[in-house]
């Protein structure tokens, strides 16, 4: 009966006897194993970064651009004809069943001032469903309501980067600032949502009643037009559903033909963050492929010397051999022997991605998380490399004639 004990006792031994070429034989799985855990945490973290960014954009997003105008035979990019208006907007809200809540927008840039600090940024002037629309809440106050859109009325919410940079520690709600000379009382102030997939500073913007940012800040060449619509869908499930409603609506408002261009955009934003976030899974399980060939490269390293191991302690296999080790015996000594160096480089391996990882994303900026999943599969990859690799060396070794080994040199 072979005893696994003893056994690993002689594999240990023989280890210990030639230090410094084990040491070199795990460094290639050390190098493999801390590849894999750095690669694949990068992988984890800019996934999880972009879930993120997707959650802080918001759910079950449409966006309705204008469509293109073309001029002097040049045809100009999206958003470029004035073709959208409140009236398509509160129709989309009122007849499409599968949407959930809608906020035209008006937008451009200008300075926000509050005594002697001042800001440039993006203001929004749009309706109340916007904090719906965008999965967004306030930290402080309240927001706009139908009552600021009728009367037009000089009130904003302001999101924590303007906020920062013009009151620093001050409590915001109720102050005046004056944007672009005009003064606008501050009724709220945005969660914060951090960066979004392009790298844009989400938080670094003004909301405005919709009918104030027409009349007061941007003008309006064509009365009731906005630049874009943002659409919520009820469900993910009908978001298709709800695309497919807002077309027919838009096309029917517009009295655009059967055979007539659409002259505005649908686009199913969600759908293309999901795409990116798919994109980014896949880019974890690409770096995890790459890291895994050094894995192998490590593995190869073992095998490698495990066979010059069987080839210089010929000898002593014979001797163990004749005094009645059984064949198996021999087989499970080079396979302890081949695990156990790639075992304890995998633990080491471990170790040392998991502190690169920490190093990274502490010092780099760099997204990176270690999962226990990575750590379990790379620590399990290593060993089953150690046993794959250590497997046709001790079967070489099991294989030695008794009597030929004896007389080995």
């Amino acid at each position: 009966m072979i005893s696994i004990v003893s056994t690993l006792k002689i594999a240990l031994r023989a280890l210990w006897v030639n230090k410094m070429r084990s040491a070199l034989t795990m460094l290639g799985i050390i190098i493999g194993v801390s590849a894999v855990i750095v690669m694949l945490a990068v992988g984890t973290g800019v996934s999880r970064k972009v879930s993120s960014q997707i959650s802080s954009i918001g759910s079950n997003l449409i966006i309705i651009m204008p469509g293109s105008s073309t001029q002097g035979g040049v045809r100009m990019g999206g958003g470029s004809q004035s073709t959208l208006t409140v009236d398509d907007a509160e129709a989309i809200l009122r007849e499409c069943s599968a949407v959930a809540a809608i906020a035209p927008m008006q937008f451009g840039n200008a300075q926000a001032v509050y005594g002697n600090q001042n800001w440039s940024t993006g203001v929004q002037g749009t309706t109340p469903g916007i904090l719906e629309v965008k999965d967004c809440g306030l930290s402080a106050g309240r927001n706009m309501n139908e009552q600021d859109i009728r009367s037009a009325t000089k009130v904003c919410l302001l999101g924590q980067t303007v906020v920062d940079n013009l009151f620093g520690s001050m409590e915001p709600v109720g102050q005046i600032i004056r944007i672009k000379k005009i003064p606008f009382t501050v009724i709220g102030v945005l969660e914060s949502k951090g960066q979004s997939l392009g790298g844009q500073d989400q938080d670094d913007t003004i909301i405005v009643p919709l009918s104030t940012a027409q009349k007061k800040l941007f003008g309006r060449t064509i009365p009731g037009m906005v630049r874009t619509i943002m659409v919520k869908a009820r469900s993910t499930e009908e978001l298709s559903v709800a695309e497919r409603q807002i077309t027919d609506l838009l096309r029917q408002r517009h009295r655009i033909g059967p055979n007539k261009e659409d002259d505005f955009t649908v686009m199913n934003l969600t759908q293309v963050l999901n795409m990116a976030e798919q994109t980014a899974n896949i880019f974890a399980l690409l770096l995890g492929a790459i890291a895994s060939v050094s894995l192998l490269v490590g593995g190869i390293g073992i095998m490698n010397i495990m066979l010059v191991s069987v080839t210089e302690r010929t000898r002593e296999i014979g001797i163990r051999m004749a005094i009645g080790a059984k064949t198996w015996d021999i087989r499970i000594q080079f396979i302890i022997e081949a695990l156990t160096l790639s075992l304890i480089g995998g633990i080491a391996g471990i170790i040392i991605g998991s502190t690169g990882s920490f190093i990274l994303s502490t010092f780099f900026d760099i997204p990176s998380v270690v999962s226990l999943l990575s750590v379990l599969v790379s620590f399990s990859f290593s060993g089953l490399v150690g046993i794959f690799f250590g497997f046709y060396p001790a079967y070489k070794a099991s294989l030695l004639n008794p009597i030929e080994a004896l007389r080995f040199e």
